[in-house]
């Protein structure tokens, strides 16, 4: 039996769920968030809780087990309380601006790089070098905080270009002189 998918789900006061047939709906003050339940899955909502359970032990369906149980976890804790990424941009005249529905940053390149900001993600700037992502999906915010990070991954030598906050660079030595 999964430890993780035997684990009930506690539900706050301010969250409704909604089941149809395979769709899981979850609603709470931040927003709503729906998912397909895979087949050979159970949900069952319990005053106050959600027990997932599957329907035999196919290795599909145990393989599926803790993960469905983990999304639905993550679907109520972010309507509730919503999600954050935070990325740190490293070097010399490197920096990031909002402009409406854009994130511009410049690194380096010849050019600004424009990110257009996905819906259901907000992103604020902080000192022009901390970018802060918000979103109730949890997926979607790690990927935008993914593909902002791709534009200029943080090289090994001087550690320039963005990093997870917290993340940490193993730095290499450089050339050394002639000896």
């Amino acid at each position: 039996m999964s430890r993780i998918g035997k684990k009930p789900i506690e539900v706050p006061d301010n969250v409704k769920i909604r089941q149809d047939n395979s769709i899981m709906e979850v609603t709470g003050p931040k927003g709503t968030l729906s998912m397909d339940v895979p087949g050979g899955i159970e949900v069952i909502l319990d005053n106050g809780s959600i027990i997932v359970k599957r329907r035999s032990d196919d290795r599909k369906e145990r393989s599926l087990h803790g993960l469905v149980r983990t999304l639905i976890a993550n679907m109520v804790t972010g309507v509730t309380s919503g999600f954050e990424k935070t990325l740190e941009i490293t070097g010399v005249g490197y920096r990031a601006e909002v402009k409406g529905n854009t994130l511009s940053l410049l690194l380096g390149f010849s050019h600004p790089v424009e990110y257009k900001i996905p819906d259901g993600i907000s992103i604020k700037v902080d000192k022009q070098v901390i970018v802060a992502i918000f979103g109730i999906d949890k997926d979607l915010v790690g990927r935008v905080a993914a593909e902002i990070r791709s534009f200029k991954k943080p090289e090994p030598y001087k550690g320039k270009g963005i990093k997870y906050s917290g993340e940490y660079i193993r730095r290499k030595v450089g050339k050394s002189a002639g000896v």
